[in-house]
């Protein structure tokens, strides 16, 4: 397979609350191509959106609504039931609360992506997936997300664009599925630059139980994810940014 059309790094951003901050956000945008920003329901609030939006303008860098879980405490990475008319609801109010914000400021909605269990709940669930598409599908702009079957063949149904992401900084298991923030080991830089040269060179990576698996994600263009909160960040935000651009310069 040829080498990629295009590869960008986005991040999740704009993750503290009030008084408290998470994640090097203003040394990020340096590296970054996109940011998601917390739309306030598992991180974030208005103040901090605004603050992120103005910090992406100034560098040049795009801007999501990274929606999530109606969960504060638990950063939106615990699991939850909720009605799939709720869910498209929350969805239309965090995405529509960032777009409000961005209209001020000039600036377009880029994309919207899920966050934590929100982007693992729509994954496993038709009628959760089926509100938060619709959900987006208001806005005109694609979604971030995996490219799994499911999720592909409900995207082309509804006319909307998926942008397929690769994860630099969890773990895969044996089946080539993404593994969550809690279950994947700690990355460091050498082992996200890793990742993004196995995976642009051979579609592969290795599962956390250390055997080659095959990523279902097209490599002539994707998005690689890198997460604000884990430690580390911005040495594997660097990291990312120096494969990527060398993997740009051999085309």
């Amino acid at each position: 397979m040829a080498e990629p059309r295009w590869i960008e790094i986005n991040c999740d951003m704009g993750e503290g609350f009030g008084r408290w901050k998470m994640g090097p956000d203003e040394e990020l945008m340096r590296y970054v191509d996109v940011a998601n920003v917390a739309c306030g329901f598992h991180a974030g609030d208005p103040s901090t959106m605004v603050r992120t939006v103005r910090l992406a303008k100034q560098h040049g860098v795009r801007v999501g609504a990274h929606p999530g879980m109606p969960d504060l405490l638990g950063f939106g990475r615990r699991r939850m039931n909720i009605a799939p008319d709720d869910m498209y609801a929350s969805v239309l109010y965090q995405v529509g609360a960032l777009a409000g914000i961005l209209a001020a400021e000039g600036v377009p909605l880029n994309h919207v992506k899920p966050h934590g269990e929100l982007y693992f709940y729509v994954q496993r669930d038709a009628d959760i997936r089926n509100a938060v598409l619709c959900a987006v599908k208001a806005f005109n702009v694609p979604i971030y997300g995996l490219p799994t079957k499911h999720m592909v063949e409900d995207c082309q149904r509804l006319g909307l664009k998926l942008i397929p992401e690769f994860y630099a900084d969890l773990n895969y298991d044996d089946e080539a599925q993404l593994m969550s923030v809690a279950e994947s080991v700690p990355a460091i830089p050498q082992l996200v630059a890793g990742r993004i040269s196995m995976f642009v060179k051979s579609g592969q990576v290795y599962s956390k139980s250390g055997k080659r698996v095959d990523i279902p994600v097209d490599r002539q263009g994707f998005s690689i994810c890198i997460h604000s909160d884990l430690p580390g960040a911005l040495d594997n935000a660097a990291a990312a940014r120096k494969v990527v651009d060398e993997k740009k310069n051999e085309e």
